[in-house]
């Protein structure tokens, strides 16, 4: 069974993003901000990173940046899910090392595209 840890703070998207992995036969893990996520990754590797952008504590900018910088978790895919739309935004999570940047409300058709892309 292969496994996502979605970082996300807002109960809502959490839980769509959670229904949509479900139904996919995904195993779903959360952290409600980064550091929570960087603890859960120093001892586990998921499939699969779904990274909100504003978060409490560091951005999800920051916590892809570390991800993508560290050998033991460098090559888990990352897709950012956010609100923030603009096309600096996009060009500024790419450019922290995200595979994708998806904005919300996430398309159930769109994300099983990324699914079915990044985590084969």
């Amino acid at each position: 069974m292969s496994t996502a840890l979605i970082v996300e703070d807002v109960q809502t998207d959490l839980m769509i993003l959670t229904c949509y992995l479900e139904t996919l036969g995904w195993r779903v893990i959360s952290a409600m901000n980064g550091e929570e996520a960087l603890n859960y990754l120093r001892s586990n590797k998921p499939d699969i990173v779904f990274l909100d952008v504003v978060l409490p504590g560091r951005s999800g900018f920051e916590i892809c940046r570390t991800i993508k910088s560290q050998t033991e978790t460098q090559k888990i895919p990352v897709v950012m899910c956010s609100t923030k739309n603009t096309d600096m935004d996009r060009f500024w999570g790419l450019k922290q090392g995200a595979d994708l940047y998806l904005t919300k409300p996430v398309n159930q058709t769109e994300f099983i595209e990324v699914i079915q892309k990044l985590a084969s």
